[in-house]
């Protein structure tokens, strides 16, 4: 980050930059930085995004090969392409000598950090990792944005507030906005506001529905999933949270067969000691594969919504009831 960062203040960019890691807000603030750097606004003409697994290697290259109209650069966005996942060899040759006048930024999940692709970004370009971040410096971050709009927190409010959101950015920055809002008139947030307004309702019943899932109690998951949508819950977030949960049960019975202690296995799954023995409890429901399974069929279900291939309402559902059924129905 802090290459890309020199970049960006010095005007001065290099030829590949590829943005990859789950911390997606990060992702997605350095994409704009650059975007906003090497493009002027509204230059349709020098600009090219395209985003998906289907994505030609041949068309990149010819549009990298285009020379910019009335301008220094050309921009090709490329994201979640999968190309430093799986091996693109006409594309990693094609980086060795990529045109003086073309910026290729690739934004992506996952990456093979020992394949052509990677390799060649990084001796090419520039290549940052954005992984969750820990529990100081979203602090750090928080206080920061607080500061700006002149508001205070107490300690107990910062900590209630973290253990509500966890460590995903993208949802702290929604919950943040809210808190902010719902505490317009206060000059220090407390925690009954972060009580008031956070994402507890939310997590809650994400909870209650992996509880049911895991009980095969199809009516009760659906209907909590229903009141989920009725709270204007967007579906994707429905299914991050579902996600960050199964992560957090697959993990927690990882670490427990291992022989960690209770402290260990909290601070690694990002939840409070006190909520071990509930979600302990809840990991019964479930054996590894189980839970291994799911994440995969979460993933697909992600890719089908953001390629077009699936509703986002529809596409959770069908998650739910897919592991809600009896064995055999």
């Amino acid at each position: 980050m802090k290459k890309i960062d020199a970049d960006l203040k010095a005007r001065s960019f290099a030829p590949i930059y590829l943005l990859y890691g789950e911390e997606s807000y990060l992702k997605r603030q350095y994409k704009e930085k650059l975007k906003q750097a090497l493009i002027s606004e509204g230059d349709s003409m020098n600009f090219s995004h395209f985003e998906g697994k289907d994505i030609r290697p041949g068309e990149l290259i010819d549009l990298a090969e285009t020379l910019p109209f009335f301008a220094d650069r050309r921009l090709i966005l490329v994201e979640n392409s999968g190309m430093f996942k799986n091996a693109c060899e006409e594309m990693a040759d094609y980086l060795k000598e990529i045109a003086a006048t073309a910026c290729l930024v690739f934004v992506e999940d996952e990456v093979d950090k020992r394949g052509k692709m990677f390799k060649r970004a990084k001796s090419a370009g520039r290549v940052a990792e954005f992984s969750r971040q820990n529990e100081k410096i979203l602090t750090q971050w928080i206080l920061g944005r607080l500061k700006k709009e002149q508001k205070n927190i107490t300690r107990d409010a910062m900590q209630q507030f973290l253990q509500e959101t966890g460590d995903d950015m993208e949802q702290i920055a929604q919950e943040l906005e809210k808190l902010l809002c719902y505490c317009l008139d206060k000059e220090a947030i407390e925690a009954a506001d972060v009580k008031a307004v956070c994402v507890g309702q939310t997590t809650n019943q994400i909870f209650a529905m992996i509880d049911a899932i895991g009980q095969k109690d199809q009516k009760k998951a659906l209907t909590l999933y229903y009141d989920l949508l009725a709270l204007k819950e967007p579906p994707m977030r429905i299914l991050f949270l579902i996600v960050r949960q199964f992560r957090i049960l697959l993990l927690i019975q990882s670490l427990a067969g291992k022989g960690y202690d209770d402290q260990f296995i909290a601070a690694k799954a990002g939840i409070p000691e006190f909520a071990l023995k509930k979600n302990r409890a809840q990991a019964k429901h479930f054996t590894a594969r189980q839970l291994r399974e799911a994440l995969e069929d979460c993933a697909q279900m992600e890719e089908g919504v953001k390629t077009g291939n699936l509703n986002d309402r529809m596409a959770v559902e069908l998650l739910i009831v897919r592991y809600s059924r009896e064995a055999g129905v």
